[in-house]
């Protein structure tokens, strides 16, 4: 089986207003990618792959790996509607991704029984589908799967708790000659330790960089990685096909997520394993899908705001940065036929007052029901004063909404203007078309208590602190 070198992306969906996938599709092939990741087999996106010459890993989500491992037949049946069908309509499947980070410590545990016993129900249907040489199973892992004593690479091993479980899985992937796909966040080591030295992160060499033996590393990816190649050698499997399954910068939501800095990290990336030098315990070419294609308004924000804003791409699919790809292109190529809504926002009344009692919780639905997380504390929005910011907040929700009327109320707090309320640093978005949006559903415009998630409410209260 011959998969390209080369990067890859992940095509996340958790969007109020996805873009259709024929141009997406096209956006994939303008830009030179050649594999591309899928968290779910949509049908509409397995349709238009077919005959793209775009590989495809298609995901199977957590929630469907208690039946799949309880029963053959639901492995079967699955491997049927979202992999034979498909390979038959001619899309190009090479991997099929069992589960999604199951064994992700803030998940308690709720998929050790089951990812095992999916993986196995799935390899064994791929088999009698007679699919088995030419589609591989994996099962994408975060990386806090291995650890190292020391903090040295060299000391890599699997997580104790989950220590026999890991062996079990790495000896299946190895006897049926499928990849380890690890997901690595040097994003998320800088989020969670505001002490860890944000050059480690990139690669253009650290100040303090960690010596392992022989070995200088200069970057936390080389470093995370060969963790994990030493635990697999550890483990007497140091010869197992390693894919990163996620890679990535986000560019909004936090001060460590800003166009700079993912297009630092993310074209230092590029420039890193295009050398095909890949890292001091696994030279050689690496495989990767960077994370991620395009933004997802829906995603949930519980790990941080910024889980909304891992695309190189806009939710319009417009290029964010300059990143060559290392194709034929040196930057980044746009959709094609993208539609839009009509150039007008909801923006808070002139005459409004911002001591109204009704304007906190005004604020408060808008951001429960739409996307505020470009808002706060050194943000892409973060320039906005408090009018500014409840305006942001209205356009959100109105926007979401398919610009319906009724949406910019309020309770006659908000008004509709044709002028851009947008900054130079702060985009005030108009939606995508809901015609040519691959999806939509109109969100209540009242009722309800306006707060969808809890990690909102302290959000909120920086927001409003200047009422």
């Amino acid at each position: 089986m011959k998969c390209v070198s080369g990067i890859g992306a992940n095509w996340g969906t958790q969007a109020s207003h996805p873009l259709p996938p024929d141009i997406v599709v096209q956006m994939l092939k303008d830009n030179g990618f050649q594999k591309v990741k899928l968290f779910d087999a949509e049908d509409d996106i397995m349709d238009a792959l077919r005959k793209s010459g775009i590989q495809v890993m298609v995901g199977i989500p957590n929630d469907l790996l208690a039946g799949l491992a309880s029963s053959e037949k639901t492995a079967e049946n699955w491997v049927s509607t979202n992999v034979s069908k498909h390979v038959d309509g001619g899309v190009d499947i090479r991997y099929v991704a069992v589960g999604n980070e199951p064994f992700l410590q803030t998940f308690n545990g709720s998929y050790l029984q089951t990812t095992f016993p999916a993986l196995q129900n799935i390899q064994a249907a791929l088999i009698k589908a007679g699919l088995s040489n030419q589609v591989k199973v994996t099962v994408p892992l975060n990386a806090d799967v291995y650890e190292s004593s020391s903090g040295l690479p060299s000391d890599g091993d699997f997580r104790s708790n989950i220590h026999d479980l890991m062996l079990s899985i790495v000896k299946f992937l190895n006897d049926n000659a499928a990849p380890f796909t690890v997901n690595i966040y040097p994003f998320i080591s800088l989020y969670d330790d505001p002490n860890f030295p944000l050059d480690y992160a990139f690669f253009q060499g650290a100040a303090s960089p960690v010596i392992d033996g022989s070995i200088t590393y200069n970057n936390v990816f080389d470093a995370n990685h060969d963790t994990l190649v030493a635990a697999l050698r550890k483990n007497g499997f140091g010869n197992l096909s390693i894919i990163i399954g996620e890679i990535g910068w986000p560019t909004d939501g936090d001060m460590n997520a800003n166009l700079q800095y993912a297009r630092q990290f993310n074209q230092g990336f590029m420039n890193h394993i295009s050398s095909n030098q890949g890292t001091p315990l696994r030279p050689g070419p690496v495989d990767a899908y960077l994370f991620s294609l395009i933004d997802e308004d829906e995603k949930s924000i519980q790990p941080g705001n910024f889980e909304r804003h891992w695309g190189i791409f806009y939710y319009d699919g417009m290029p964010k940065y300059q990143l060559s790809l290392g194709s034929t292109n040196s930057t980044l190529v746009g959709a094609k036929g993208v539609k839009y809504q009509d150039k007008k926002w909801c923006v808070f009344k002139p005459t409004a007052s911002l001591d109204d009692p009704k304007v906190a919780p005004s604020v408060s639905y808008a951001c429960g029901n739409a996307d505020c997380t470009s808002l706060g504390y050194k943000t892409s929005c973060g320039d906005l004063d408090a009018r500014g910011n409840i305006s942001y907040a209205f356009n959100s929700y109105f926007q979401e909404n398919d610009q319906d009327s009724r949406a910019c109320d309020f309770s006659h707090l908000a008004t509709v203007t044709t002028e851009d309320p947008s900054t130079p640093t702060c985009k005030f978005i108009i939606m995508i078309d809901a015609d040519s949006a691959a999806s939509w559903r109109l969100r209540p415009v009242e009722g309800g208590s306006g707060v969808a998630y809890l990690g909102l409410i302290s959000f909120l209260t920086l927001l409003l602190v200047a009422l």
